[in-house]
């Protein structure tokens, strides 16, 4: 009977281990924000705005476990990507808030509003439909270098200098 025991208890515990080792990060997509706890990733801004966050996950370069970035607007994404060696590499994904209803879509298939009032200013809202006065992606990247552009020219941030145009797009 004890034998009996610890084998069903071993079993029982590896059982265990494994589903948990399973029930983690599915490795794509958004991850859950900790919304006025965890902070930007290029500012260090706490995350409070559920409208216009952003979020960045790519798989480094030793090809274990993918890495998600938090960011409190998506031009604090958008600038913090741009400066890494692997911006542009296929498995790299960009999620933002919905402006209208808080859901995480992909920033590279959303539209953006200009004029909403967001963390670092850059202003750009996205949704799911297209309107006549939204931007694609592209075009909301070049936004985002026009605003940190007349934002250094300015007396701007010294802590995060940027290029004064986007790298190419590859």
């Amino acid at each position: 009977m004890p034998d009996t025991w610890y084998r069903t208890t071993r079993l029982l515990i590896a059982t265990a281990l494994l589903l948990a080792g399973c029930s983690g990060d599915p490795g794509t997509g958004p991850v859950e924000v900790k919304w006025d706890r965890d902070v930007c990733t290029r500012c260090n801004m706490v995350l409070s705005d559920r409208e216009h966050s952003a979020q960045v996950r790519y798989t480094p370069a030793d090809g274990k476990r993918s890495q998600v970035r938090k960011f409190d607007d998506l031009g604090c994404a958008v600038l913090w990507l741009d400066q890494q060696p692997w911006h542009d590499e296929p498995g790299v994904e960009i999620w933002v808030t919905d402006h209208r209803n808080g859901q995480w879509i992909d920033a590279r298939n959303a539209y953006y509003v200009t004029g909403r009032h967001t963390s670092m200013q850059y202003g750009l809202g996205a949704q799911t439909g297209e309107t006549a006065d939204t931007l694609d992606f592209a075009r909301a990247r070049d936004h985002i270098y026009r605003i940190e552009e007349q934002f250094n020219i300015h007396g701007g941030n010294l802590e995060h200098p940027e290029p004064a145009s986007p790298p190419p797009i590859r």
